[in-house]
């Protein structure tokens, strides 16, 4: 199994008291956290917001949250990007209620959706719009029907719908998300 990359570099720009632009801070995320012990994803939390429009602050400060949170805040967006080891036995053979216990670590025990004869165990739903890039290796979006495998620079929007990421590269995936708060409308249940 190949290691995790180099931590990247997360740089927040703002605005000194005559009003010009500069850097506030240039170093990697300050949250990180492993989901699920060896073997699991390790969730970079780049950046979120809490209301749009976003809130421009001459100074931004580092968002505050107690724990890493699934979903953006409510009317938010939230930027992650999330290492993806290959996928083992030990995520093949998870119960509904292994599954629930990896989502409640994300802050969201509600949005696993595991079931007997699921297409995979880490089916989940939330309601929101995602981006999510590719940006090393490859990984499978797994939905209730049918699944797409996507590669460095492929893009996949992500619409409120069940779904589930394999990796079955053998190689480490790296990913980045923005993910924007939705609302399901009354098409949708």
């Amino acid at each position: 199994m190949d290691q995790p990359q180099k931590t990247f570099r997360r740089v927040v720009t703002g605005h000194d008291a005559e009003g010009k632009a500069i850097i506030i801070s240039d170093a990697p995320p300050v949250h990180t956290q492993l989901i699920g012990g060896p073997g699991g994803p390790t969730f970079f939390e780049v950046w979120h917001t809490l209301e749009a429009p976003a809130l421009i602050h001459a100074q931004p400060q580092e968002p505050d949250e107690n724990g890493l949170m699934l979903s953006p805040p409510k009317k938010g967006t939230r930027m992650r990007v999330i290492e993806f080891p290959p996928e083992g036995e030990e995520i093949r053979k998870l119960t509904g209620t292994d599954a629930a216990a990896k989502f409640s670590a994300m802050g969201d025990e509600k949005a696993s959706t595991s079931a007997a004869g699921a297409p995979h165990p880490l089916m989940h739903r939330t309601q929101t719009v995602d981006y999510g890039i590719v940006l090393e290796g490859e990984i499978t979006l797994v939905l209730d029907r049918g699944e797409a495998t996507i590669y460095t620079g492929d893009i996949v929007v992500q619409c409120g719908t069940n779904h589930a990421w394999a990796n079955r590269s053998g190689k480490i995936c790296r990913m980045a998300f923005i993910l924007v708060d939705g609302q399901f409308t009354d098409e949708i249940s």
